[in-house]
């Protein structure tokens, strides 16, 4: 009876111990599991807050990225009042003035791109509409005069950077051939007249429409070439010793 009863104690003691046992592990993974889950809680909200901050970062760089850049467009479009100022510019600040004249029109993705082995573009972008653009500018002396030849390096642009669209912008006057070259192959040509028109407020969109016109008929040619033409310079006599 005895025995019987030390066995039963003994049953009962290991189902306790098993049980505490049972307990004590329960309570461990219950315990080691919060504090895994914590830390994965805080490496989520260090992710998050770390991406937030990268995000808020680069959004912060690219608005003052875009409010210099168009700082610089007001400063470039407002120094350059009339033609005869345009005339004095360099290439560079040339093709910079025709990019700004592009983005007031709303293009956009518009960047300057001339540099030697630029395939002959000088401005890239996209068109209101959303076509692609590469435009070629040329900034000359008004006397002077675009020919065929210039317009041709246009077309191999056009096909190298995939352009819809082709433009070529000058601040001199184009030959009647040279017109006629841009008309059929699809180019836009802006001459001095039509740059002026553009460069005074009319939207590119309005002056692409009057595209291989602009240029008045031959009185008004003539006209062009006496006021632009450079002037010869007369000899004065010398002066008779006496």
């Amino acid at each position: 009876m005895t025995k019987r009863r030390g066995k039963a104690r003994r049953r009962q003691q290991r189902r306790r111990a098993t049980i505490f046992a049972a307990a004590v592990a329960l309570v461990t993974v219950a315990v080691l599991g919060a504090k895994i889950w914590l830390v994965l809680l805080i490496v989520a909200l260090a992710s998050g807050f770390g991406t937030a901050g990268w995000w808020g970062w680069r959004t912060h760089r690219a608005l003052r990225e875009k409010d210099r850049r168009w700082r610089e467009e007001q400063r470039v479009l407002e120094n350059h009042h009339s033609l005869a100022e345009v005339d004095t510019l360099p290439g560079e600040a040339f093709e910079q003035l025709v990019a700004a004249l592009c983005r007031r029109d709303g293009c956009t993705e518009v960047e300057r791109v001339g540099r030697t082995g630029d395939d002959g573009a000088d401005v890239i972008g996209r068109l209101p509409d959303g076509r692609t653009m590469v435009i070629q500018c040329k900034r000359y002396a008004p006397h002077r005069a675009i020919g065929s030849p210039d317009m041709r390096g246009l077309l191999g642009s056009r096909t190298h950077f995939g352009a819809d669209v082709a433009l070529f912008v000058t601040t001199a006057r184009i030959t009647r051939k040279a017109e006629e070259f841009a008309v059929t192959n699809g180019i836009i040509a802006l001459h001095r007249d039509l740059f002026a028109s553009w460069h005074s407020g009319a939207p590119l969109t309005s002056i692409a429409q009057v595209n291989g016109s602009g240029q008045g008929n031959r009185q008004h040619q003539q006209r062009w070439k006496g006021t632009y033409s450079p002037r010869k310079r007369t000899r004065r006599p010398r002066p008779r010793d006496t």
